[in-house]
């Protein structure tokens, strides 16, 4: 009599924790619908912003496109919580600050977006101290 009291509510708590797990791995996204991984873009221009948050972090950056013409860079960015496993903070990144990105372009027609940047300072140095500057490969999955 005592192990079927707790039948029910074991049940019921694998199953919720299940539904939960499941809700965060479904939650996750890729780039692709939003980025061409084979269209690489380049911008070198001055931070006027830097949004240090979850999901996604966002830096803009003042820069002149292929055309000539001034424009507004987005570039998405990890979540803070991972730019802060990094050596990150709200304040790596000043307005003002000169930088160099390469990543993949936004799809998005007439935009200037771009994601899974590599960023360096104008010289080429890294962000932080100590940091990566060179894009790693993943490998095929």
């Amino acid at each position: 009599m005592r192990l079927q009291r707790w039948i029910a509510p074991a049940a019921i708590a694998i199953t919720t924790g299940l539904l939960l797990k499941t809700g965060v791995v479904a939650a996750h996204h890729s780039s692709a619908p939003f980025y061409d991984p084979a269209q690489k873009v380049e911008a070198q221009g001055r931070v006027t912003r830097f949004l240090f948050k979850n999901p996604h972090s966002f830096l803009y950056v003042e820069a002149t496109d292929e055309n000539g013409q001034k424009a507004e860079w987005q570039i998405e960015l990890g979540p803070a919580a991972s730019l802060v496993r990094t050596g990150w903070t709200p304040d790596t990144l000043k307005a003002g600050t000169v930088i160099k990105a390469s990543g993949q372009r936004s799809r998005a027609e007439g935009s200037h977006g771009m994601c899974c940047a590599r960023i360096t300072r104008e010289d080429g140095s890294p962000i932080i101290a100590n940091g990566r500057v060179t894009e790693e490969q993943q490998p095929p999955r």
